[in-house]
């Protein structure tokens, strides 16, 4: 079974034969032990550390329909190394643009991709209102929030819905969250410990969207709710709407009130605070573990992996596309 490799030492990355040869380099200069990757193992790569590499590797890896996604200091999502779109389709293509170009037909999807996002949120306040968490007023400030998500005509307004939802979705947070403060969404940079987990996460997120969007006909530079621009995948931005509140949020709340993630894995300066080394990959273990976490699907009547729940929920997206089938968004039935 292919897996994702998340490479968090500065180094070398390098072609031997058909495995893949990683050397980590130290400050000094100094090379590590190499370690090796069979090809066959890879899916993809997630870089927090300046990698060295060669368009033979490149080549090498767009062959092998291996991505690359890479993050800066501040675990902002900086872009990918993506193969050859190896399965896109003009038909697709041409009936996606036309959705997008047709008003009403755009602002039905992007209502469908804010409805999904609000109902895993109100899940994940629910869940957590169960626990003694008193979460009444931010309940049912989203669940009126969310009435109004149909009646947009335009996806500016959505977009003014869809932050609002969010942010009393975030105000939730300094309640369900033990030690930690949220004290309001801060992007670039995070101002403190749960904004670094957030953006941090955010971002993994992202990337998983967009790399199981590659391995379908769509394509991932024309969305709906978020609006296409230069240099970014936006439709994997849509996406990922949906499946934060599974992916990042539940994580969060449990790497933080188990203590598994602690002060010590955040390193603090003045008006800023990321993720440590150790941080990282304790988060990154929680979210591999949850990506690979298997749920019973009520129509497909078999285990699928979280992570596959965004592979199909690309296909529903494309059934509507290409007029198949109405699509809508995965929401949390458990």
């Amino acid at each position: 079974m292919k897996r994702s490799y998340y490479l968090f030492n500065p180094g070398r990355l390098s072609r031997q034969d058909n495995t893949l040869k990683f050397t980590p380099v130290g400050e000094d200069g100094r090379e590590g032990t190499p370690k090796y990757i069979p090809v066959e193992s890879a899916a993809d790569f997630y870089c927090f550390g300046s990698l060295d590499v060669n368009s033979a590797l490149l080549n090498f890896l767009g062959k092998q329909h291996i991505n690359v996604h890479f993050f800066d200091y501040y675990e902002h999502y900086t872009g990918s190394f993506m193969s050859k779109e190896y399965l896109l389709a003009g038909k697709m293509q041409i009936d996606q643009t036309l959705h997008y170009l047709n008003p009403q037909e755009r602002i039905e999807i992007a209502q469908k991709f804010v409805e999904g996002a609000a109902f895993n949120m109100l899940k994940n306040l629910k869940y957590y209102a169960n626990r003694e968490r008193e979460l009444s007023t931010e309940i049912a400030a989203i669940e009126e929030l969310s009435t109004q998500i149909s009646s947009t005509t335009q996806v500016p307004e959505l977009m003014g819905i869809e932050g609002n939802i969010r942010q009393v979705y975030y105000r939730a947070f300094d309640i369900i969250v033990n030690d930690f403060m949220l004290e309001g969404r801060s992007k670039r940079p995070p101002a403190n410990e749960l904004n670094a987990l957030i953006s941090f996460g955010n971002m993994l997120c992202y990337a998983v969207c967009l790399g199981q969007i590659y391995h379908t006909q769509l394509n991932p530079t024309i969305s709906f709710l978020h609006e296409p621009g230069a240099r970014r995948y936006s439709l994997a931005l849509d996406l990922a709407e949906i499946f934060k509140p599974i992916l990042v949020d539940r994580p969060i709340f449990k790497l933080l009130n188990k203590r598994e993630l602690q002060a010590k894995d955040f390193d603090n300066k003045l008006n800023s605070c990321v993720l440590k080394e150790s941080g990282k990959k304790i988060f990154v273990k929680a979210f591999e573990e949850r990506l690979l976490e298997t749920i019973k699907h009520r129509t497909l009547k078999k285990s699928v992996s979280y992570k596959h729940l965004i592979r199909l929920e690309c296909y529903k997206l494309s059934k509507h596309l290409l007029r198949i089938e109405e699509y809508k968004p995965f929401k949390i039935w458990w």
